[in-house]
Parts: structure tokens; C-alpha cells; sequence
């Protein structure tokens, strides 16, 4: 950290212990980290600090540690309720030790905290859904992140499906989830504020949210990515390569300068998921008017079929449209 406290100017707002198993880690560990960074980074006065964690991981004693260190907010990953949809996709933890977590960290005096869930799995049924997402809204859960399954090539679910070992994913049925999705969270109050996550009132990702902005940030650890100044980085993946570019001080990282195409059409991707939608004054400030004018051309047979929306500002998604987000987003890239 250290070494690359001249990446980042501006002041950490958020700091994020994820893209692994971050839980299993002895708090001290998870402590000296977060201590690294108040040293060589200046910090806002109340850093929103998240911590992944999976549920069996999660103890009254290593909750109170945590809290202890400055973790004021959970992601966990739930997955279902059902110890039937947690068997199929090989969770270690139980829908009770799922229920008894939530306890243990409202016990622990945490109140911001978020949960993931899996929809569109081989034989989970709609009503099988419907009951992880009434069980989380009675639980007044305060974030939900809820994703599709996917099946990405040469994983071993991808191997199982094709030889028939495991059912195929519906894409019918994943479509019907999300609409219900979308219908159960609005009548309990969620704002639906990117496309996967919903928030009750203040209760939004402030690390995530800074992502979809297009905000700085600094990236610790095998693959972990960084974005600064329209420059993108991403470390070696390779543990003990890594490990040996800290020894030596030099970071073993490619890096990527992105062109005006690239952040336009990252701004389209990111920002078309979110409620905020586009804004055609913020595309023409930086890219122009015939970068709207093309866009515009393109939304009027989305509106047509009901999944765009004109704004005062510029465009959104409608409930129909987002669940084709990624299909939009990529007919409206400048190429």
C-alpha cells in the first residue's frame, strides 16, 4: 500500500474486503490491513468499511472483533434460505446458519449490511423464489444484491449441464424471477438502483455506487483492479508472483489507457443499469451532440417497445427493459 499511496490523491471514501473469502481471515489480519490505510491514505471522517463474508463464518465473537477494527457493513453471501438450492449450488453453510448470521450481526450492533441471492437455478421454482425474497423482506433486510445464475464455458457447472448430469438454465424462468423480483421489492419499498441491487431509503452501496460513477479506486491482491485518471490496471494472478512483486517493490500489473470510445461506452453500460439512467447533457459535455443525436436514434425503438423511457434528462430503462440491460447497452456502444 505503501508504494502506491501517489495512485490516489483524492480521499478514500470507501474500503471494500471482497473478491475471495475475506471472513476466513484472522481478524488480526483484516485489521492490520484497514490500519495500513489510514497510514498511507487520508480517509474520510466515517469510511464506509464492507466486509464479504459466508455465513458460517460468522460468529458474536468475530463480529464484535470486527466491529472493533472500524467493519461497519456486511456483504453475505446468502444465496438462498432453502437448504435444497444451497446443496445444489455446494454452499457450505445451511438456510438456518443463513437466518442465524443476520442475528448474530444485529446482535453485534450492525445495521448496514447487505445480502446476495441466486435466482434462475435448475429446479428452483418461481414459488421456491418467491419465498427467499419474502423471507428476506421480513427479515427488513436493508440491501439486496440478487443475480441470475450464469453458466460461463469450461466451468465445471458447464461440463455437468452438457452431459446432462444437471438440468439447463432457464432463461424463461430467469425472466419471470426478475419480473417478480422487481414487483415484490417495489411493493416493500426497495429502490431498485442498479439493476442487480436494491436498498431500503440511504441504505445504498456507497463502494459500488463510486464503480458505476466512475470514481478512482485502488485495487489490493491477485487480479485485483484499479481505475485512475482513464487508466485501468489490473495485478498478476498468480499468488506467488504477487507476492514476489511486493518483496521486490515493483508491481507486476498490466494496464490499459482507455480511448474516449471505451469511457462512453462504459458510461452507457454502467449508468443504463442505474435508475439515474443516461444523461443526454453529460454525453454531449464530453462526447458531443452527435453522440446523442446517434443514441437518440437508436432509443426510439426501445421506446417503442417499451423498455427505454425518455427522461428530462435523457434515458431509462423501464421494468420490461432491464431485464435486456446488457443487449441495450451493447446496440448503443460507439464502435
Amino acid at each position: 500500500m505503501a508504494s502506491r499511496k501517489e495512485e490516489l490523491q483524492s480521499p478514500i471514501e470507501t474500503i471494500y474486503f471482497g473478491g475471495g473469502t475475506p471472513s476466513i481471515l484472522h481478524a488480526s489480519v483484516i485489521d492490520a490491513m484497514i490500519q495500513a490505510v489510514y497510514k498511507n491514505y487520508t480517509i474520510v471522517s466515517d469510511p464506509e468499511i464492507t466486509l464479504e463474508a459466508n455465513p458460517d463464518d460468522i460468529t458474536r465473537t468475530k463480529a464484535d472483533e470486527w466491529k472493533s477494527m472500524g467493519v461497519n457493513r456486511f456483504s453475505i453471501g446468502i444465496q438462498s434460505f432453502s437448504d435444497q438450492h444451497l446443496q445444489w449450488m455446494n454452499r457450505a453453510h445451511s438456510g438456518l446458519q443463513s437466518l442465524q448470521c443476520i442475528e448474530i450481526i444485529r446482535n453485534a450492533g450492525f445495521d448496514n449490511f447487505s445480502i446476495d441471492l441466486i435466482y434462475g437455478t435448475p429446479g428452483q421454482s418461481i414459488h421456491d423464489w418467491q419465498q427467499d425474497l419474502e423471507q428476506a423482506i421480513d427479515l427488513q433486510i436493508p440491501h439486496l444484491s440478487c443475480y441470475a445464475l450464469t453458466v460461463e464455458q469450461e466451468t465445471p457447472l458447464y461440463h455437468l449441464i452438457k452431459k446432462g448430469a444437471k438440468e439447463k438454465v432457464s432463461t424463461e424462468i430467469q425472466a419471470e424471477a426478475f419480473q417478480l423480483l422487481v414487483s415484490i421489492t417495489k411493493a416493500a419499498k426497495y429502490r431498485h438502483y442498479e439493476i442487480s441491487n436494491f436498498a431500503l431509503p440511504g441504505m445504498e452501496s456507497k463502494h459500488n455506487s463510486a464503480y458505476w460513477h466512475g470514481k478512482p479506486y485502488l485495487g489490493f491482491g491477485p487480479s485485483a483492479h484499479s481505475f485512475s485518471d482513464r487508466v485501468r490496471s489490473w495485478n498478476i494472478s498468480n499468488n506467488i508472483q504477487y507476492l514476489q512483486s511486493i518483496e521486490s517493490n515493483h508491481r507486476n500489473a498490466e494496464m490499459e489507457r482507455l480511448t474516449e470510445m471505451d469511457l462512453l461506452n462504459e458510461y452507457i453500460m454502467t449508468h443504463l443499469r442505474l435508475d439515474v439512467g443516461i444523461s443526454a447533457e453529460a454525453i454531449k459535455g464530453r462526447w458531443g451532440t452527435d453522440q446523442v443525436q446517434r443514441i437518440e436514434s437508436k432509443m426510439v425503438g426501445y421506446e417503442q417497445l417499451e423498455k427505454v423511457v425518455k427522461t428530462t434528462e435523457g434515458w431509462k430503462l423501464t421494468d420490461n427493459g432491464k431485464f435486456f440491460a446488457d443487449g441495450i447497452a451493447a446496440d448503443l456502444f460507439w464502435v
